[in-house]
C-alpha cells in the first residue's frame, strides 16, 4: 500500500488517557489515518521518521481568541506551532453575526482588547455567512458555539435588565441557528457586556435549546457581580434546571473553591472547567471598573467615564483589583507604555496606580489590554497551579490573546509548556494524562467529531514532538517566541509545521458537531 504521508519509528500516544504510548507507524491517506502499526513495507509520497519522538493526535484549544487571528495578522501560525489543530470560536461568548451595522462596529471596537490591530469587512448575518471564512483560510480547523454577546445585543441592544418574553424568544431563535449550524455549545462572557445583563431565566431558556441538540453550557462565570462562589453556584444551578453539562473558562483549584468540588464530586454534577496554567490572566480595564460604570455602548460608557463622580468611585474599586500594580500593559493604541508595569508607569506619571490606571482608559478607550498577575504570593500561587493540573475535571486552553505588541505568553507558549514543565520537569502529569486534556478529554466534552484520537479512520490531525526538549519559550518579558521540540504538525493530513516552520498552507476547515 502507498500512503500520501507515512509517520514513522514514533511512540504512538493516542488521546484516550487509557493506553500506555506504543511504537507504530502512523500512515494517513488524503484527510485520514488510513493504518497504525509496523508500516516498514509500505511505501508513501512523502515520510516523517518520528524516531525518539511522541505521536499524538492534534491538541483542541477550547478557549482562546483567535479567530481573527487565524484569517489576518503577524500570529496566523502561533497555536499551530504550539501543536492546536482545533480552535473553539466565541470564546467569552464574543462574536458578531446577526447584527446592524452600527451594533456589529460597536460590539467589534468592545472586543478589541481581545482581536488585537486587524481590520477585516464586517457585516455577517448568519452563521454560515461568519463560518464560511475559515475552509481553506485558516492553519487550524475551527468549531462553532453559540456567541451569546452578539444574540443578546441582536435582541435587547446594550441594555441592562432583563429581556423580555418577546426579547428570550428572539435569542433562543438565533440560538438555535447556531445550533442548527453545528454549535457544540452556548458560549458567554457573564462579566462582559451585554452577556453580565443576563438574568438567570434567559440562561435557563437558552440552555435549554442548546440541550436539545446535545450541546453544553460553557461560560466565563459571573464572578464581578457576584463572586467567584456565587458564579459556581449559578453555574450548578443552571446544569440542574435544565440537565445541561458545564463548563467553566479559565479557571483554578484553591482553597476558595474546593468544597464546592468535592460536593460536584460527591453528588456526580456535570462540571469540567479548563486552565491555561500560568498565574496571571489578561483582559481590559473596562472589567476592573464597577459593573454599573461598564454597562451601556462604548461611546456610552466612556462619556460617563468622563463623571469626576464616576472616576473617583472606579478609582476606589480599581485600587482593590490592581493591589501591587504588577499587571503589564500589553496593549495601547498609542503604544505609550506597553509591556511596562503599572506601578511603574503610575511612579512616572507621579499618580496613584488607580489613577493611572483609569487614564489610561479614558485616552486610550476600547484599545487596550493588560496583564493581570494573581495578587498572591509565589508559594500560594504554585500550590493552586499545582492543585489546577493534576484535576481531574480540567482540561488545558490558552485563553490565548494575538495580534497586540505584548500578549500573555500563554497563547504562544500554553500546550508546550504543560509537555515540558508539568510532565518532564515536575512530573506532574504523565505524557498519556497531559495529551488527553489536549486532546481526547476536550474533543469528548465537546462532542467535537473525529478529533482528538489518534486511531485507524479519524481525521488526520496529529503532531511529533521531542518529549526530551518540547518547552514552552514564551515568556513575560518575551511573549511571543514560538516553542521549540515540536517538530511536525499535520491538519487534515497536510502539513502546517515542517521541521518546527511554518509551511504557508491553510487546510482548516470548520467542524460540526453531529
Amino acid at each position: 500500500m502507498t500512503f500520501d504521508l507515512l509517520i514513522r519509528n514514533g511512540t504512538v500516544v493516542d488521546g484516550t488517557g487509557q493506553a500506555p504510548g506504543f511504537r507504530a507507524d502512523v500512515g494517513i491517506c488524503g484527510d485520514r489515518v488510513e493504518a497504525l502499526g509496523d508500516l516498514s513495507m509500505c511505501k508513501a509520497n512523502a515520510a516523517i521518521d518520528a524516531a525518539g519522538q511522541i505521536v499524538c493526535p492534534g491538541f483542541i484549544d477550547v478557549h482562546v481568541h483567535s479567530e481573527i487571528g487565524l484569517l489576518t495578522g503577524v500570529h496566523r501560525f502561533a497555536e499551530v506551532q504550539q501543536g492546536i489543530t482545533t480552535q473553539l470560536l466565541a470564546p467569552d461568548g464574543f462574536g458578531w453575526t446577526g447584527l446592524s451595522p452600527k451594533r456589529t462596529r460597536e460590539l467589534w471596537t468592545y472586543t478589541r482588547f481581545s482581536i488585537g490591530e486587524v481590520d477585516i469587512p464586517l457585516g455577517w448575518q448568519t452563521p454560515e455567512d461568519y463560518l464560511s471564512l475559515f475552509p481553506d483560510n485558516s492553519a487550524a480547523n475551527v468549531y462553532p458555539q453559540v456567541p451569546h454577546c452578539a444574540i443578546r445585543l441582536a435582541a435587547c441592544g446594550w441594555d441592562a435588565r432583563p429581556a423580555t418574553d418577546d426579547e428570550i424568544g428572539q435569542m433562543v431563535d438565533l440560538t438555535r441557528q447556531w445550533m442548527d449550524a453545528g454549535a457544540g455549545a452556548l458560549n458567554l462572557g457573564l462579566d462582559y457586556q451585554p452577556s453580565a445583563n443576563a438574568d438567570f431565566r434567559e440562561l435557563v431558556a437558552l440552555c435549554k435549546v442548546a440541550a436539545e441538540y446535545g450541546g453544553i453550557y460553557a461560560a466565563h462565570a459571573r464572578y464581578h457581580t457576584i463572586g467567584r462562589v456565587a458564579a459556581w453556584e449559578e453555574t450548578i444551578a443552571l446544569s440542574r434546571a435544565t440537565n445541561i453539562p458545564v463548563h467553566i473558562s479559565h479557571e483554578r483549584v484553591n482553597d476558595e473553591n474546593a468544597d464546592l468540588l468535592e460536593k460536584i464530586d460527591r453528588e456526580d454534577i456535570d462540571l469540567t472547567f479548563e486552565s491555561y496554567l500560568y498565574p496571571a490572566g489578561m483582559t481590559h480595564l473596562y472589567m476592573m471598573l464597577p459593573m454599573k460604570f461598564q454597562t451601556g455602548s462604548p461611546d456610552q460608557v466612556n462619556r460617563r467615564l468622563k463623571d469626576p463622580a464616576v472616576r473617583a468611585e472606579s478609582i476606589a474599586e480599581l485600587q482593590k483589583w490592581l493591589g501591587r500594580g504588577d499587571q503589564i500593559v500589553g496593549y495601547t493604541a498609542s503604544g505609550n507604555g506597553t509591556g511596562q508595569r503599572l506601578c511603574d508607569l503610575a511612579a512616572k506619571a507621579n499618580t496613584s496606580i488607580a489613577a493611572f490606571a483609569y487614564d489610561l482608559i479614558l485616552r486610550e478607550r476600547e484599545y487596550h489590554s493588560v496583564i493581570f498577575p494573581w495578587q498572591v504570593d509565589a508559594e500560594e500561587a504554585e500550590r493552586t497551579v499545582t492543585r489546577t493540573a493534576t484535576h481531574p475535571r480540567m482540561m488545558i486552553a490558552s485563553d490565548g490573546i494575538f495580534n497586540i505588541p505584548h500578549p500573555h505568553p500563554r497563547g504562544f507558549g500554553c500546550f508546550a509548556r504543560i509537555l515540558g514543565h508539568f510532565v518532564r520537569e515536575r512530573k506532574l502529569l504523565t505524557m498519556e494524562e497531559a495529551i488527553y486534556k489536549m486532546s481526547g478529554f476536550p474533543a469528548r466534552r465537546f462532542n467535537i467529531p473525529d478529533r482528538g484520537e489518534l486511531a485507524a479512520g479519524k481525521a488526520a490531525d496529529l503532531v511529533v514532538f521531542d518529549p526530551d526538549t518540547v518547552a514552552a519559550k514564551s515568556t513575560f518579558e518575551n511573549p511571543t517566541r514560538p516553542p521549540t521540540g515540536i517538530s511536525h504538525v499535520v491538519v487534515n493530513g497536510q502539513s502546517v509545521i515542517a521541521n518546527g516552520e511554518p509551511t504557508g498552507v491553510f487546510p482548516g476547515q470548520v467542524l460540526r458537531k453531529k
